[in-house]
């Protein structure tokens, strides 16, 4: 995620990332003790976001952020197999976030459009970002 803010930051990305603790208790700590955790354990590595992170929310459930609501209605799952014993919430919907680090992809105007697990490689979003940014692939603007 930090490659793809560093080179189209300037062009209209923005990157946001939300933590939640609803898988396997993954993020249980406070906002600064998650940053810790990214930069030590997950990804790990000495990895610091160079993208907003906001505060620790839920995206499944009951009690799950509006903004994951609207998300998940516009783009299939990624998956249709889930790990109950690892998901802390009820009850588990088909449309679910399936695990930490799921992306999607907003344009502009809030179309979501698309869906990645998070196993994906976040570089792969490359040609989808290009072309909602109106970039010829290699990051040139398009007419220019």
């Amino acid at each position: 995620m930090n490659a793809l803010q560093t080179k189209y930051g300037d062009q209209g990305l923005t990157v946001l990332g939300f933590p939640c603790n609803q898988f396997h208790y993954q993020e249980p700590g406070t906002e600064a003790e998650i940053l810790n955790g990214v930069k030590y354990v997950r990804p790990g590595g000495g990895f610091v976001p160079n993208f907003q992170m906001f505060a620790k929310i839920d995206v499944n459930g009951p009690t799950e952020a509006p903004l994951y609501t609207y998300l998940k209605s516009y783009c299939l799952a990624t998956t249709t197999t889930f790990t109950p014993s690892v998901l802390m919430y009820t009850p588990i919907k088909s449309s679910d976030v399936m695990w930490n680090w799921e992306t999607f992809l907003v344009n502009k105007t809030g179309k979501v459009i698309a869906r990645a697990p998070p196993a994906l490689d976040p570089m792969a979003w490359e040609p989808k970002i290009q072309q909602e940014l109106g970039l010829n692939p290699g990051g040139a603007a398009v007419g220019k």
